[in-house]
């Protein structure tokens, strides 16, 4: 009788602790939902990060013309009127220039034959 009553306290026990730990609020689930929020927050911190960078920048193109300029220059190679521009370009080596003799084909001569 003794041990039967043990016996079913036991099941009794591990009943109980069933839906702590694999349940539906279980701390198995609570656990992983803090990860995901942690992860989450990291991700909007970052793009808290990125937007504050185009905010700044937005703000730049709106109020100053120097922002502009520097963009019509590098990005779409604009210059002043009355300026001029130089470009150095660097020698390629005798290596990059074979390869590259070998890869391309004859430029084509007009009215010669194919």
């Amino acid at each position: 009788m003794r041990r039967s009553v043990t016996l079913i306290l036991a099941v009794l026990l591990l009943l109980l602790q069933y839906p702590l730990w694999l349940g539906k609020g279980s701390w198995l689930k609570v656990w992983e939902m803090n990860r995901q929020v942690e992860a989450q927050r990291q991700a909007n911190q970052q793009a808290q990060a990125r937007n504050a960078i185009l905010d700044a920048e937005v703000r730049d193109l709106k109020q100053g013309t120097e922002a502009i300029e520097e963009r019509a220059r590098s990005e779409l190679g604009m210059i002043r009127h009355g300026e001029v521009f130089f470009q150095i370009l660097e020698k390629p080596s005798a290596q990059v220039t074979g390869q590259q003799a070998a890869s391309s084909p004859a430029p084509a001569v007009p009215g010669a034959p194919r």
